[in-house]
């Protein structure tokens, strides 16, 4: 038998190849390929069958499929017999299956080979191999199945193991002078994964090294402009440092942040505490392994603090997702406002559960009291992450990055962007597909930052709240600001903790919050622009309006495919009348379930008859004015002024004409409302004003009088 995952789900016996049967079981059989050897629980099969909502019948379908894979492998097997090849396992099934038989086997094999070869100095033995490896890649993996069960971390998992490959195979390469053996691979993984800038920088160095440095150039300046168009963002340092060595014809070594290959067990870059193992599905084979601690993989931003650097490194499976809405506040009745709670109900420290910090004694489920920490804290795992947001499309891209981010060596990564554009929603859905990385836990706070009804938190009012989490007694909790830190950065510094600061105000607010372990992982997300955050080593992600077709997908997620269906133009209106701003696409779909027996027309009319004024998205309105509040005086009365300027964007020249003040000024302030997220700056020097704030801005010069005063 032959079996092919790395590409169309194939399978023949010896010349003949045979038919998977429909698409859904062609799906199991490519799951049980990406687990070959290994057996598959039957959770996780229903899992990627039914990634939505598994119909009742599923187990019996399941069983189903079973029998007509085995029929299919061993045609001559009698009725219920379990052959040799489909094996029942404890909950589950396994695919028993030669190394030689399965391609993703033979990949693995041959990538292994590669790796001991370039740690042992071999480099060009290691092109060779991980050549021939790639050699198995013939496009995207389990071709031929259900995009939705394509999608699952099983799959991304596998692709995201060959684009490692293709990153061993241009270093090796380059390493021993035989470039172009490298070049097809980097072709292919370019193409697909576009927004990729560790491969791209191969790819320029590779073009370059085989004497085709125009095209070098050229590829560069293409990934430039994408980067651009789709993430408003300019080439990082590893990028732009493939770049420069192409301009100076220096592309005699390998890239200095690639991959670095150590044989035997991975070399731990932290100390962790002893915890259950991660739930989550762990690769289908290993990953390659970290550098050293002394030598970080991508270094940290030094010039280039406006934007984030060339990723590396290995991320963990993960799924995209847009989401609507921001997360709770917290805890409500805590003292601490904005805590986030365990499971259950219960604070992170056991004070309400059954366990009692210190004693060693399990406290809520999730937040797992353990033997005694340093400082007298018991050792917890919070796990205070809010909810996610169930209906979540698109925001592919954007999660393909945080990946790339949280798998290198950034301690701190910041969402920003518009209110209500999703950013609290990303990061959350993020965080709970990113929790069997960091196993000790994870902790939450809403920062309130832009909140207009309550003041933002206090940072030592949240450090007292994650120490409680963490485990330690009020009674423990030093007094002030630098102690609190003090101890919380203490009891971090051995542990690998997730850290999702929600709504941050400002660098200030931030500061004590930061874990400085090298486990951990500060996932921030913020209105404003937070340039000394970024300018500290943050890597910075601002989201933009989804595209059309991801709004119109969110709309149909809320409110349901069918009654979108129904009516699209409807849709398409409510679509572009919200601007596509996922907040105010969750205001509407509130409205239009609160309306079942209405056409969305009638929805779409309502947003008509508003059109002008947010009366029919209060909840948006409310949004931009916690932004809105915090703008100093001549900042809000530039703001208040921009709608009167016509023409898609504004320069600072056209705004200084608008509001009588020097270029100069008016370039500054522009620059204010573009890091307080109230424009958008494309280009450089050009602004431009989201439908909704211009209406926004439009109401407010109406309510203040005079656009000029305040």
């Amino acid at each position: 038998m032959r079996f092919e995952v790395l590409g169309p789900v194939r399978v023949w016996r010896e010349e003949r190849e045979l038919d998977p049967g429909f698409p859904q079981q062609r799906a199991l059989l490519a799951l049980l390929l990406a687990h070959a050897g290994r057996s598959v629980p039957t959770t996780g099969i229903v899992d990627v069958l039914w990634a939505e909502r598994p119909p009742a019948s599923a187990l019996n379908v399941v069983r189903r499929y079973v029998g007509a894979l085995r029929r299919l492998l061993e045609p001559g097997l009698p009725p219920r017999a379990p052959g040799r090849r489909l094996l029942r396992r404890s909950g589950g099934y396994l695919l028993e299956a030669a190394t030689d038989e399965v391609d993703l086997l033979r990949f693995r094999e041959l990538t292994r080979q590669g790796k001991r070869a370039a740690a042992t100095g071999r480099a060009e033995t290691a092109a060779r191999q991980f050549v021939l490896a790639l050699g198995e890649w013939r496009g995207q993996v389990a071709m031929g199945i259900p995009a939705s069960a394509r999608e699952h971390v099983q799959f991304t998992a596998v692709q995201r193991e060959l684009l490692e490959t293709v990153r061993l195979a241009a270093d090796a390469a380059l390493l021993c002078g035989h470039a172009e053996q490298a070049l097809p691979a980097l072709r292919r993984a370019t193409a697909h994964d576009p927004l990729d800038e560790s491969l791209h920088a191969r790819l320029v160095l590779v073009l370059a090294a085989c004497g085709l440095q125009a095209e070098a150039l050229g590829a560069y300046e293409d990934v430039r402009r994408r980067l651009a168009r789709d993430l408003g963002l300019i080439p990082g340092t590893e990028l732009a440092a493939a770049h420069t060595r192409v301009l100076r014809q220096d592309v005699g070594h390998r890239l200095e942040s690639g991959p670095v290959v150590h044989l035997g067990r991975p070399i731990p870059t932290t100390k962790t505490t002893t915890t259950p193992a991660p739930t989550t599905p762990a690769p289908a084979a290993p990953l390659p392994p970290g550098p050293p601690t002394p030598g970080p993989a991508v270094p940290a931003p030094a010039t280039n603090g406006n934007r984030p650097l060339g990723p590396t490194g290995a991320p963990a499976p993960s799924k995209g997702t847009l989401g609507t809405g921001a997360p709770g506040s917290g805890a409500p009745g805590t003292g601490m406002p904005g805590i986030g709670m365990c499971a259950e109900g219960e604070f992170g420290a056991g004070v309400s559960g059954s366990g009692t910090p210190g004693s060693g004694t399990p406290g809520p489920e999730g937040c797992g009291v353990g033997t005694d920490a340093p400082g007298g804290a018991a050792s917890v795992r919070p796990a205070q992450l809010p909810p996610a947001l169930p209906s979540f499309v698109g925001r592919v891209v954007e999660s393909a990055w945080l990946e790339r981010a949280a798998g290198s060596a950034a301690g701190v990564v910041l969402v920003g962007g518009m209110a209500g554009i999703g950013k609290s929603t990303l990061a959350l859905h993020w965080a709970h597909r990113a929790t069997g990385r960091f196993p000790d836990g994870q902790l939450y706070v809403a920062l309130r930052g832009s909140d207009a009804a309550r003041p933002a938190v206090e940072s030592a009012d949240a450090l007292r709240g994650m120490l409680a989490a963490l485990g330690v007694p009020a009674s423990r909790m030093p007094d002030g600001l630098d102690a609190l830190t003090g101890m919380y950065r203490t009891l971090l510094a051995r542990r690998r903790v997730l850290v999702v600061l929600d709504d941050a105000a400002g660098t200030g607010q931030l500061s004590p919050l930061l874990p400085t372990g090298p486990g951990c992982l500060a996932l921030v997300t913020s209105r404003h622009a937070l340039p000394g955050l970024v300018a500290s080593g943050a890597r910075p992600l601002r989201l933009s309006t989804p595209p059309a077709e991801e709004a119109y997908g969110l709309l149909a997620g809320l409110i349901g495919a069918g009654r979108v269906a129904a009516e699209p133009r409807a849709a398409d209106e409510i679509v572009a009348r919200c601007g596509r701003l996922p907040l105010a696409l969750a205001t509407v779909a509130v409205r239009a379930a609160g309306l079942r027996d209405f056409p969305l027309a009638a929805v779409a009319g309502e947003l008509r008859e508003a059109h002008g004024s947010l009366d029919a998205l209060a909840a948006t309105r409310e949004a931009f004015q916690g932004s809105y509040r915090l703008l100093a005086p001549d900042s809000a009365r530039l703001f208040r002024l921009l709608p009167r300027h016509e023409g898609p964007d504004v320069t600072p020249a056209g705004a200084a004409a608008l509001a009588g003040l020097p270029v100069r000024r008016a370039r500054l302030l522009l620059g204010v409302l573009a890091d307080a997220h109230l424009l958008t700056e494309p280009a450089p020097g050009r602004y431009t004003l989201h439908d909704l704030l211009r209406v926004f801005a439009t109401e407010r010069a109406a309510a203040e009088g005079r656009p000029g005063g305040r």
